[in-house]
C-alpha cells in the first residue's frame, strides 16, 4: 500500500516552471549528461544544499558535467557562468558481481562535529543562518557546507610623524610588553613588530606606516598604538631618550598614567581618575574600575569587565 501510495502521486512533469519544489521528491530527468534542459536547470537548483542527490544510472560521457561532478569538485560552473557550491550528494549506480567487495567514498562531515562537546564546554564558530535553519561551523569549512567564502583584510595606515623613530620604539617598548625590532632585509627598512600582530614601519623623516591584518585583537592592538603615537606626537618637544640610570620612577609613572589614559579614551570613550588612582570606565551605563599597578577590574557586567582586562 506504501508503494502504492507513493506512485499514485507522481506525473509527467514537462517544465520546469510547472514544478512546486515544496517537500522531499525524487525526479526523473533527461538529458543524463546535464549538457541542457531539464536534468540542467534541476541541478542548478539543487546542487548546493547537501540534502539533495543526484543519481546517475548510465553511462558517463566524457566532457559533460555529469563526468565534472563523478569527481566531487567543491565547485560547479552554472549555464549563467556564475559559480556555485558542490555540496549535493553524487551516487553512480554499478552492478557488482555476486560476493564482489564495493567501496563508496563520501564528503567529511563538518570538523566541529568530529569531537561530540562536554556539558557546559563553549563551542567556537561561525553561527550561519539558511531559510529558518542555524548551523555552527568552522571558518573553513564555510565555503563546503554553503554559498559563502572567508575574506582576509590587511589593514595600511601612513599617518605624518616627525619626531625619531629610535624614540617612537623606545616609548612604546615602556609602555607595552611585546615590542621586537625586525631586521631590514625582513622589513626593507627600520621597523618593529607589536604583539607579533602589527609591524611599524620608518617611510620618510615625515611619515611612519601600520600594518596589520584584521581581526578582533589585532584591531584593539592598532587602536592602542594609534593612540600612542599620537599621544608622543604631540610630546615631541619634550621627547628624548632617556638612559635606564637616568629614569626616574616617578616621571615615568606620570609619563604611563597618561599614554593608558588616552588610550582606554580612544577605546571606550567616557574614563575618568577615580580614588587610589584607579580609573572609572563608563559604557552604556555599567561601571568598571581598573586598578592600574595589579590589573585588576571590578564591574557587575562580566562583558565590561572582559573589555577593560584585554585592552589593559
Amino acid at each position: 500500500m506504501a508503494v502504492y501510495q507513493t506512485y499514485i502521486n507522481t506525473y509527467a512533469l514537462k517544465c520546469i516552471e510547472n514544478f512546486n519544489d515544496v517537500g522531499p521528491s525524487v525526479v526523473m530527468a533527461s538529458p543524463s549528461g546535464l549538457q541542457s534542459g531539464l536534468s540542467r536547470q534541476l541541478f542548478e537548483i539543487w546542487c548546493s544544499d547537501k540534502k539533495n542527490a543526484c543519481v546517475i544510472p548510465g553511462n558517463v560521457v566524457e566532457g559533460t558535467l555529469t563526468k565534472t561532478i563523478i569527481n566531487e569538485p567543491k565547485e560547479v560552473t552554472l549555464m549563467n557562468g556564475i559559480t556555485a557550491s558542490l555540496n549535493m550528494h553524487n551516487t553512480k549506480i554499478i552492478s557488482p558481481k555476486n560476493c564482489q567487495s564495493v567501496e563508496m567514498y563520501f564528503n567529511s562531515e563538518k570538523r566541529l562535529a568530529e569531537k561530540t562537546p562536554e556539558v557546559g564546554e563553549t563551542v567556537s564558530g561561525l553561527l550561519v543562518k539558511k531559510t529558518f535553519t542555524y548551523q555552527i561551523m568552522v571558518p573553513d569549512d564555510l565555503h563546503v557546507f554553503s554559498q559563502l567564502s572567508t575574506e582576509n583584510i590587511s589593514h595600511r595606515i601612513t599617518f605624518a610623524y616627525t619626531g625619531a623613530f629610535g624614540v617612537l620604539e623606545h616609548r612604546l617598548k615602556q609602555i607595552l610588553e611585546s615590542v621586537e625590532s625586525l631586521p631590514d632585509e625582513e622589513s626593507e627598512g627600520p621597523a618593529f613588530r607589536v604583539h607579533e600582530r602589527l609591524t611599524v614601519k620608518y617611510e620618510s623623516e615625515k611619515h611612519i606606516s601600520l600594518h596589520w591584518r584584521s581581526d578582533p585583537i589585532s584591531d584593539m592592538v592598532s587602536d592602542s598604538v594609534v593612540a600612542l603615537v599620537l599621544n608622543i606626537s604631540c610630546e615631541i618637544p619634550k621627547v628624548f631618550v632617556e638612559s635606564e640610570e637616568a629614569t626616574k620612577t616617578e616621571e615615568n609613572g606620570k609619563k604611563a598614567e597618561k599614554v593608558v589614559h588616552a588610550l582606554f579614551v580612544s577605546l571606550l570613550g567616557d574614563v575618568k581618575f577615580g580614588e587610589n588612582g584607579k580609573l572609572v570606565i563608563s559604557v552604556d551605563g555599567n561601571v568598571g574600575h581598573l586598578d592600574k599597578q595589579s590589573g585588576n577590574v571590578e564591574s557587575e557586567n562580566e562583558g565590561l569587565k572582559e573589555r577593560v582586562r584585554v585592552a589593559f
